[in-house]
């Protein structure tokens, strides 16, 4: 085990102060996470440096659209999650009690990155949160190699945490699910408020992390065009009409294994509502063959970047301008 950070005592219980959850947790017991555990009054966790996934795989996979387009990533994770979704995809990892993984260390992480040639670290496929001690460390040190490091999360962190890691975090996309409908946080993912996503988010923006925003549709149960619609003008009003959003269809997995897959139709549906709403950049994510596949100049219609799901066919771009009409694209890109 290695000492956690973000935590107060309580006296012989532990305040953690990593999640929004914020989980008094008492001598002996974990936290709703199951990593972050109170043995004699000291808050440790328990899959610091377990690497229990690592890949290399393209940013669009993330999904970023807009960050560093067409960059490959060195993709880690460990186990654990403060939600428990009854559809997650990455349930062997994410539900697990088992601290699995191979045990490797910042340098080692920043090495086989330097090695690769890669320059983004992802922090994914589990929640990022649940293993930011070694995250943290992690980012830190890729600062001083020129790395940009990224998170894929839920968004349920608490402000002490984003102040903590906001100096080495590069981009983040958080990961809606049903638009942010809080009666389907509560029945299917055992969240008691999503308030905290919104707060996180307005967090990142505040230390200047650069932001994509991804929702996924839920056929039935998590398709409220009213939902989304709520959630896009929250965009607009909170952040920026130039916040990369992507819709996502669902795939039938761990418990829901009963519900179809998203329809292409209902995702343009949405992505089509943002657009009118006002959003610049909405995007059907993980279905090819869509027209929200592709960037367009927002001002002319330009196609500036053309996509067939995670791999980029062709990218014009004269920086991060439109070549036909010179306006400005949110993008970061060499």
């Amino acid at each position: 085990m290695h000492e956690a950070m973000l935590w107060l005592k309580e006296g012989n219980k532990i305040r953690c102060e990593l999640c929004a959850r914020r989980c008094l947790i008492p001598e002996g017991k974990e936290g709703f996470c199951r990593v972050r555990f109170n043995n004699n009054g000291t808050l440790y966790t328990k899959n610091y440096g377990k690497i229990v996934s690592m890949d290399v795989d393209p940013i669009e996979k993330k999904p970023f659209y807009h960050f560093y387009p067409g960059a490959q990533t060195l993709s880690i994770s460990s186990v654990g999650c403060n939600f428990k979704c009854q559809f997650c995809i990455n349930c062997d990892i994410s539900q697990t009690d088992k601290m699995s993984g191979k045990t490797y260390s910042p340098d080692d992480i920043i090495k086989i990155a330097n090695d690769k040639g890669i320059k983004i670290i992802a922090y994914t496929y589990t929640e990022p949160t649940i293993f930011f001690e070694f995250a943290y460390r992690t980012s830190r040190l890729a600062k001083r190699y020129n790395i940009k490091n990224v998170f894929v999360t839920n968004g349920y962190i608490t402000s002490e945490a984003i102040k903590k890691i906001g100096k080495y975090l590069d981009a983040v996309t958080v990961d809606f699910k049903a638009s942010g409908n809080t009666e389907f946080y509560k029945k299917y993912m055992s969240v008691p408020d999503v308030q905290p996503i919104f707060t996180a988010l307005k967090n990142f923006n505040k230390h200047r992390v650069f932001i994509e925003i991804s929702n996924l549709v839920i056929p039935g149960i998590g398709d409220k065009p009213e939902d989304n619609h709520k959630l896009v003008e929250w965009i607009m009003d909170n952040l920026d009409s130039s916040i990369p959003y992507h819709l996502l269809g669902f795939t039938p997995s761990f418990q829901m294994t009963d519900i179809p897959p998203t329809s292409l139709e209902i995702l343009e549906k949405f992505a089509t509502d943002a657009q009118q709403v006002g959003l610049r950049y909405p995007y059907v994510g993980n279905i090819w063959g869509s027209r929200f596949e592709n960037t367009y100049c927002y001002n002319c219609g330009q196609s500036v970047i053309e996509r067939t799901g995670t791999f980029i066919n062709t990218m014009n771009l004269e920086g991060n301008k439109c070549p036909n009409c010179g306006f400005g694209i949110n993008v970061i890109k060499d």
